[in-house]
């Protein structure tokens, strides 16, 4: 942040790793008040060693983000100049092996929660006249990948939201922005076997063959790094942008892959785009 441009602030969620981790001490270092916000109690604490602000805010406890959200208000002041909606997890499994209950649990975490905080930090940024709220989506929020129904479902949903938002928004000083990611260094598989563990009965699926030989040794093992993969710093870089831009875009792109899926969903008949998705 330049030099004399007063302090402005962010919260940004799921900072305990990975991307939110990144861009809560890269955003500090370039000078912003960062509310890096984490779901579990002693990765606040871990965070605030560091030399961070860190509110509690769990996407499936409301109270959480009432009472997270207060704590980064009473701090400011009353003032928030940007959120960046970033904590998420996944579900690995088939469509038709998932338990609704799971995809209600998803959806709580991944739009719920995010809806909830947002339309909370509006009337705020609307009293401002000014504000910018950056929603992480991904590549699956471009293209759908079998075996991530859950995850592909919720950031459909978080396009949709932020697509309406943003021009529901015009006029107001509030830009709605959209990061499309692809592979990026983070914890979302291991975090994901969890919850593959918890909803998912594979060797009961008529498809235990197919997890056998596609899934469930890509979940389980370490295989080293994308060939695409970039590290979490690459979203910090765009979101540096995103936040202090004059004319910040309402979409980024972020990783090759994301610019092959943008491409391939505008240009491909469905049939086609399909096949090639099916082979990933």
């Amino acid at each position: 942040m330049p030099q004399n441009m007063p302090q402005k602030s962010l919260l940004i969620t799921g900072c305990s790793s990975g991307i939110g981790y990144d861009a809560a001490h890269g955003l500090a270092k370039r000078g912003w008040r960062v509310f890096a916000s984490c779901r579990k109690a002693e990765d606040c604490a871990r965070l605030i060693s560091e030399g961070l602000e860190s509110p509690r805010i769990d996407y499936e406890d409301p109270a959480s983000i009432a009472e997270g959200l207060e704590e980064v208000l009473e701090a400011t002041g009353g003032t928030l100049d940007a959120l960046f909606n970033n904590g998420a997890y996944a579900v690995p499994g088939a469509v038709e092996d998932l338990p609704t209950d799971a995809l209600r649990a998803i959806f709580e975490a991944n739009v719920f929660g995010w809806h909830d905080l947002t339309r909370r930090v509006i009337p705020v940024m609307r009293a401002q006249g000014q504000g910018r709220i950056v929603n992480h989506s991904s590549v699956l929020g471009l293209v759908t990948l079998q075996w991530r129904g859950a995850y592909n479902a919720t950031k459909f949903a978080t396009e949709g939201l932020t697509d309406t938002l943003r021009i529901e928004m015009r006029g107001t000083g509030l830009h709605l922005i959209t990061f499309n990611t692809g592979p990026v260094t983070s914890k979302i598989r291991q975090n994901g076997i969890a919850h593959f563990e918890r909803w998912i009965d594979w060797k009961g699926s008529a498809r235990a063959a197919q997890y056998e030989r596609q899934l469930i040794d890509r979940l389980y093992r370490d295989r080293g790094r994308d060939p695409f993969e970039r590290p979490a710093s690459a979203v910090t870089a765009r979101l540096v942008h995103a936040l202090e831009s004059p004319r910040p875009r309402p979409r980024y792109y972020i990783t090759t892959p994301t610019y092959l899926m943008g491409a391939a969903r505008r240009l491909l008949p469905q049939r086609v785009l399909d096949w090639a998705l099916s082979k990933v």
